[in-house]
């Protein structure tokens, strides 16, 4: 027997749908493994094989020529430990490191602040500290060729017209690696001073305004309230920064082509001379994993130290 509502009264409420079994969802989860499967192949394609095979390659004799390659196992890596220029080039790149990562953070924490603080014509500042990150690496070894022609450039120039006696930039041992770190701040300086004048203009002012109410002034309030809240980002750019002049080769090898006397060839281009200069692709690749352990040594040492400071 069926029974119908009275005229005028309402439906009682349907009851809520039930969720989807768990089967079901999981398949409708399982379909964005189509969008993620082209990435998946070109990681695989462009990275990981790569990867595999440079290593199989360290463990071999292969070179440019047409020989097959023979196993060697780890002598390779043993001849690599055991090699001179290696530890030459790799102190090279380590004194670079050094050298280029402080004012590359101080001077962009600086050149943001200056910018945050309401200078007149913000824009021709902004343009004026970003646009050398823009340049490629040959404008920017050509301009700074120029600039340290012994003869006619401008750093020299300089030099004689206060009574000093030139300088051979690019031809002095002992100068040209501080010449290739001049020339990288200004060319890559601006990518930091963006990420700090990001971090600054994301900051809540009312921590400065109390600071302010309570009498401190404008050296306590960016000691005291500023620059505490820039730890993180002070953080990512000395990590993004080290690791980025540890890779140092384009500017070099433009600008100096390692010289004088291999003073300036940092790891990376030992590791181009061997393989396509000494034909011997099996070393070279023996020696790029060497580096490739101590990028991620200092790179763990790094995460492990900030932290805890954090």
């Amino acid at each position: 027997m069926t029974t119908t509502a009275p005229a005028g009264s309402t439906a009682p409420p349907s009851a809520p749908e039930a969720p989807p079994a768990p089967g079901r969802r999981r398949s409708l989860t399982g379909g964005g493994g189509l969008f993620v499967l082209p990435f998946l192949v070109f990681f695989g394609l462009f990275l990981v094989w790569p990867v595999v095979q440079g290593l199989w390659m360290s463990l071999t004799d292969a070179s440019l020529t047409l020989h097959g390659p023979e196993f060697v196992g780890l002598a390779n890596y043993a001849e690599a430990l055991g090699d001179p220029d290696v530890w030459s080039s790799l102190g090279n790149t380590v004194f670079f490191t050094l050298i280029s990562c402080v004012p590359l953070v101080l001077m962009a924490l600086v050149m943001a602040l200056l910018v945050h603080s309401g200078l007149v014509g913000q824009w021709v500042w902004r343009l004026a500290y970003f646009a050398p990150y823009l340049l490629p690496v040959t404008v920017v070894t050509l301009i700074w060729t120029w600039l340290y022609q012994p003869d006619i450039g401008l750093g020299n120039q300089l030099l004689t017209s206060l009574g000093l006696d030139p300088v051979g930039w690019l031809s002095d041992e002992s100068v040209a690696m501080w010449s290739v770190a001049a020339l990288t701040v200004w060319w890559t300086v601006g990518f930091n001073f963006l990420l700090y004048l990001s971090a600054l203009q994301s900051l809540p002012v009312t921590f400065d305004e109390a600071a302010a109410l309570d009498g401190a002034g404008a050296w306590r309030r960016l000691w005291s309230v500023t620059l505490p809240q820039l730890r993180h980002t002070t953080v990512l750019v000395a990590m993004l920064q080290v690791l980025a002049s540890l890779k140092v080769f384009d500017q070099i090898y433009i600008l100096t082509k390692g010289g004088p006397n291999g003073s300036t060839r940092p790891i990376l281009e030992y590791v181009y001379d061997v393989g396509f200069t000494g034909y011997r692709l099996g070393y070279a690749s023996a020696v790029s994993y060497v580096f490739f352990a101590l990028v991620v040594v200092v790179s763990v040492v790094q995460l492990r130290f900030f932290r805890q400071e954090g």
